[in-house]
């Protein structure tokens, strides 16, 4: 009866209902009139709340649309727990990995041009990466390694895909970590004055952690695109996004770098205890990340992980590919280029029960059958805690953030997910 009573003063003072920014295409509607259950979806309500009650996360905003409307914008909980700042819907957050997408549709604007194509050599456009090699025997002891040579060369189609051997800093495998921390190669959370084309062509000159296009690894291949986006359109990463996606869709709060007007909005991180609770950020958390990489005046345009964003902003995003490439009256990309982007693109390799199209993990049969997000649904998330999907079929764009690292209750996301179709009529 406790733990009722305060989740139901906790919904009732922390939980922020606040009409998202309206246009042509987003507009607030009941839940009925698009075929949800404004009872059912009031069960998300209770989900988070009761989570923020366990001690498990300090803040989350929701947000899922249906055919266009906006049927659920709630804010739950603290943006800063310490100050007992309450989350707002539109506070920014760190999206890292969702980051991924967009880039991979500024590659895919490019191509939609004729600029490049699929299947050009990434040598084509950075000199280091002709004749890349593949890592062969690894000494642990003294991080020295033999390589042999790669079948053939990457291709954008393999940056897009995550299948080039590229891995990753941190969080990769263990030999390929040594290598590239021997290197110094950016994650992406980056607050030092750097360029991301230094790094990039450092990068061709390291070995792939497996032959071209043999396997599905998570690594630095948006990074790379993003280098490939600033040397084929002659502009930054930062300013390309800005004027071909971000202006034109009205994603008025994203943002490499956060503007000083704009800082005082984004969200604290947190991490957890021992006993999976969430507490402050500790500057050792991980691996010595500065989190406070939004907030400085940058250089480093990672493609992989450097955008900060708000939940509404990734939304209209999302329509956009959603709607066949349009949003508010403005192409961004043609109806046939996002049906590439959204389909399965790496054969019978496999992301776990799902496929991967050009940026984005498309759900399969067999990963619908998990908890009943539509197959051909296309999603993704973020390291500090951001997930999302849209769904062709039942016309859905479905958003849940958090600032958190790690979060040992994924089922937060998982419930959201369940909770989300449970409203359908």
């Amino acid at each position: 009866m406790k733990n009722l009573f305060s989740t139901v003063i906790l919904t009732a003072f922390l939980v922020s209902v606040i009409s998202c920014t309206q246009s042509s295409v987003f507009k607030s509607a009941r839940p009925e009139s698009v075929g949800m259950s404004s009872e059912r979806l009031g069960r998300i309500d209770t989900m988070i709340s009761s989570s923020i009650d366990s001690g498990w996360i300090t803040g989350m905003v929701g947000f899922i649309a249906r055919d266009g409307k906006i049927v659920y914008c709630k804010s739950f909980g603290y943006k800063d727990m310490e100050a007992k700042t309450p989350l707002k819907t539109d506070d920014i957050f760190r999206i890292a990995s969702q980051s991924k997408a967009i880039t991979s549709l500024a590659a895919m604007i490019l191509f939609d041009e004729g600029k490049l194509l699929l299947d050009d050599p990434v040598s084509k456009y950075i000199p280091e990466f002709a004749h890349p090699v593949v890592l062969d025997k690894f000494n642990p002891a003294d991080t020295t390694y033999t390589t042999i040579p790669a079948y053939r060369e990457i291709t954008i189609r393999d940056l897009l895909t995550h299948t080039s051997g590229i891995d990753y800093p941190k969080i990769g495998s263990e030999n390929m970590k040594a290598i590239y921390d021997k290197n110094n190669i950016p994650v992406g959370f980056e607050s030092r004055p750097l360029l991301l084309g230094d790094w990039m062509e450092k990068l061709g000159k390291l070995p792939l952690v497996h032959q071209p296009g043999l396997q599905f690894t998570y690594g630095l291949n948006s990074d790379l695109l993003g280098y490939i986006v600033e040397v084929i359109s002659g502009m930054s990463l930062d300013q390309f996004m800005h004027e071909r996606i971000f202006a034109p869709l009205g994603m008025n709060d994203t943002y490499f770098y956060i503007p000083e007007d704009k800082q005082g909005r984004l969200v604290k991180p947190y991490t957890e205890n021992e006993m999976h609770k969430a507490i402050k950020w500790k500057d050792k958390t991980f691996d010595d990340v500065d989190v406070n990489y939004p907030l400085v005046k940058g250089t480093y345009y990672s493609g992989g992980a450097g955008l900060s964003s708000t939940i509404q902003d990734y939304a209209k995003f999302l329509q956009m590919m959603l709607n066949g490439g349009e949003y508010n009256g403005k192409r961004i990309i043609s109806r046939k280029t996002v049906e590439l982007m959204t389909s399965n693109q790496i054969g019978n390799l496999n992301e776990g029960q799902n496929k991967f199209g050009l940026g984005f993990e498309i759900t399969t049969e067999e990963g619908q059958a998990r908890l009943g997000v539509s197959k051909g649904s296309f999603s993704w998330g973020g390291f500090y805690g951001t997930a999302y999907w849209a769904d062709p079929k039942e016309k859905l764009v479905c958003l849940l953030f958090g600032q958190q690292w790690p979060i040992s209750h994924g089922e937060i996301g998982d419930k959201f997910r369940v909770l989300v179709y449970s409203a359908l009529e």
